[in-house]
């Protein structure tokens, strides 16, 4: 199933290069039969609805009414050969965000990429083919850059600006990624933390709005829309931005 408002999938698959073969272990065969005979009935809704939609689900898990909508095993049978995700989730690998339970979501309902600080510019091909894969291949209208409270990797890019050292390994690299947040968040009033989280966040959405060849297009005219948002890890709150 490919949405013609999008390349074939040959088209994308030649044009993405190594960004699309590099999308978190996905080998060519994941490529092909992902998106050809979805069994789950695709939700064809806009993005405002479908944004609509999540955050509906994270009031029911804030108020303790989650559904749990299709976790149990007999529910995964239908999706062997397809998916049809509601949204595309970039959010931190921090251990207590877990977009599927925040959302109060089920299996084949997101798309899900997470790296430590919800990173998206500099995070590479990887990450970036990952979305682009799902806008292009699977249909996903709606995007959203999740950040949240107390992030560890924000707090280490702004703790290591004021120090000015380096951190071990590959760890300072993913560090110096969130530094532009830090810093363009510095002259703002309230708590510096939580500021320079809602940076990054926005610094992710932007670069995603603009990224060529894929979302930069559909996002102009309006059949993909890029958020972003903050979970608060206290009270279980989702605030888009």
């Amino acid at each position: 199933m490919v949405n013609s408002l999008y390349p074939t999938r040959r088209e994308f698959v030649q044009g993405s290069g190594t960004a699309v073969l590099g999308v978190a272990g996905l080998g060519a065969a994941c490529l092909t039969a992902s998106a050809d005979e979805p069994k789950k009935d695709a939700d064809r809704s806009g993005p405002d609805e479908l944004l609509r939609k999540l955050l509906e689900g994270n009031t029911r898990f804030v108020k303790g009414e989650t559904a749990s909508p299709r976790r149990q095993p007999k529910d995964f049978a239908p999706l062997v050969e397809g998916q049809t995700p509601l949204a595309v989730i970039i959010g931190c690998a921090d251990s207590r965000v877990a977009p599927e339970i925040l959302f109060d979501q089920g299996i084949g309902d997101l798309f899900v990429v997470r790296v430590a600080g919800n990173v998206v510019n500099g995070a590479g091909p990887t990450l970036k083919g990952s979305i682009e894969y799902a806008v292009a291949e699977l249909g996903v209208s709606l995007i959203v850059v999740l950040g949240h409270s107390q992030c560890g990797a924000v707090k280490a890019a702004k703790k290591h600006i004021d120090s000015n050292d380096k951190l071990p390994g590959a760890i300072n690299e993913l560090v110096n990624n969130i530094k532009p947040a830090v810093l363009k968040s510095r002259d703002q009033t309230g708590d510096a933390l939580e500021n320079a989280i809602k940076a990054n966040v926005v610094i992710g959405v932007e670069r995603l709005k603009s990224l060529e060849p894929i979302l930069a297009e559909p996002v102009k005219s309006g059949r993909v829309k890029v958020v972003g948002a903050v979970y608060d890890l206290k009270d279980g709150r989702v605030k888009v931005l």
